[in-house]
């Protein structure tokens, strides 16, 4: 069966989908634009199971609540999955929603148990978060050396040598900076107060050395907000950086890319474990994403056994 925008179904089905989207919207927390999403979703499950059941059979069968089952709840995804070919997503998409409707027909006493609790989502493989390049790495950082103050730049610089959080960066603290010759380093509470110390190289402790110099010695914070002096807030941490890779022509660049740059680089040359320490990672798996390639990676792989 082919997925139709608006597919046939029989009047006790109609029914049955009126009834549920009347019941959505009197739900305070729920949008217009979801109601129809779910509409839509039970409205397509509807048919599949009309057009299954009549091919080939000459009495007509219609569509009620009770006729869902766990069985053809999992044979809608493996059509949805294998003849659909839907992405995982959309296949999801479509599997809450009959578990949301199911949950609520039960509530209604219109099926006496659930056949929806025990039925899986399909499993989705974190991809590769967005991976900046050398290239976009140079024209940002060259925008704001050009266009920039110091303490964007600065900003900016570290959290490509640091792979800091967009919290992190906002939270720092001129006693968390440990500055020497040859050696430096950050100690930050990142996510659920946890503590760690990020070693700093040496084109972060220039950028630091240069930066702390002009910092106001009354000032609390490492990067407070030019117009209020207090921490910089991570809207506006994101805003900075939106508006330097505008400026140097870098699409959808966020603080959280920059980390990922970060951890994409050191990947390639330190040990899983070491890099999850300095991230603050508290799961391998975690880190496990900088080493999975890109799509353009994984081209670039198969070509150098291309016959031309």
């Amino acid at each position: 069966m082919s997925r139709l925008s608006n597919p046939a179904i029989s009047t006790t089905a109609q029914q049955a989908l009126d009834q549920y989207a009347v019941s959505l919207q009197q739900e305070v927390d729920v949008s217009a634009a979801t109601v129809r999403n779910y509409v839509s979703d039970l409205r397509q499950f509807m048919a599949w199971c009309e057009t299954t059941w009549a091919d080939g059979q000459e009495q007509t069968r219609t569509w009620t609540p009770v006729a869902i089952t766990t069985v053809l709840l999992t044979r809608y995804r493996t059509f949805l999955q294998h003849t659909q070919r839907l992405k995982p997503a959309s296949v999801n998409r479509a599997l809450v929603t009959l578990k949301r409707y199911a949950a609520w027909a039960t509530e209604q006493g219109l099926i006496s148990r659930n056949p929806a609790t025990v039925v899986k989502l399909i499993p989705r493989k974190p991809g590769a978060p967005r991976q900046i390049d050398d290239d976009e790495e140079d024209a940002l950082v060259s925008t704001v050396t050009s266009l920039g103050s110091l303490r964007d730049r600065t900003m900016i610089v570290l959290m490509l040598h640091t792979g800091l959080r967009a919290h992190e960066v906002c939270t720092l603290q001129r006693p968390n900076v440990t500055l020497g010759k040859r050696s430096g380093r950050l100690t930050v509470y990142g996510k659920r107060n946890k503590y760690r110390e990020i070693p700093l190289n040496a084109t972060a402790r220039a950028a630091l050395s240069d930066y702390m110099e002009t910092l106001p010695a009354t000032c609390l914070y490492l990067f407070p907000s030019e117009k209020t002096q207090v921490a910089l807030s991570e809207r506006a941490l994101g805003h900075v950086i939106k508006k330097y890779a505008a400026l140097a022509h870098v699409r959808d660049v966020s603080p959280h890319d920059l980390r990922h740059r970060f951890g994409y680089r050191m990947a390639e040359a330190v040990p899983l474990h070491r890099l999850a320490q300095i991230m603050g990672h508290d799961s391998l798996d975690t880190t496990l994403l900088y080493i999975r390639g890109t799509q353009r990676d994984l081209q670039q792989e198969v070509e150098k056994i291309a016959w031309e």
